[in-house]
């Protein structure tokens, strides 16, 4: 079981990628979990005035990647497929999504999340499958 100082690490990381300047979400990570809060902006909308699917896959794409990454100490983990399901638009307010590792192998980890906005009403979940790569969690990818 990873601790607390792992998941800040985590945090800090993906704080400072620098995608996240633009989008500016703010993540938790705790043991097997992840959740990510953004505020919806107009820059975020699509012609019809509500929030692009991209953003709802960057949300829960996120919160399950780093669901994954609490349980992976020593390496970088790299999403290998996700599945989402949008379910209903929104054009204001905070986005929160929410990620739980639901297995877990030497190699193959899965995770889900779902995407609710400010009055707990489901906007999207989905689903993805992520493995451990070579990569050596160090301050070379932000992590310290």
């Amino acid at each position: 079981m990873a601790g607390d100082e792992h998941y800040r690490k985590l945090e800090r990381m993906y704080a400072g990628a620098p995608l996240n300047a633009w989008y500016r979400p703010q993540l938790t990570v705790a043991d097997g979990r992840a959740e990510l809060r953004m505020r919806v902006r107009p820059e975020f909308f699509h012609a019809a005035g509500a929030v692009h699917g991209s953003v709802y896959f960057k949300a829960l794409d996120d919160a399950a990647f780093f669901a994954a990454a609490s349980v992976v100490e020593d390496v970088f983990v790299l999403t290998s497929s996700f599945n989402l399901h949008l379910t209903r638009p929104v054009s204001a307010g905070e986005l929160l999504a929410v990620g739980e590792v639901v297995h877990s192998s030497r190699r193959l980890l899965l995770a889900e999340a779902v995407l609710t906005d400010a009055q707990g009403r489901q906007l999207a979940r989905g689903s993805g499958s992520f493995l451990r790569s070579t990569i050596p969690l160090s301050p070379e990818v932000g992590y310290a």
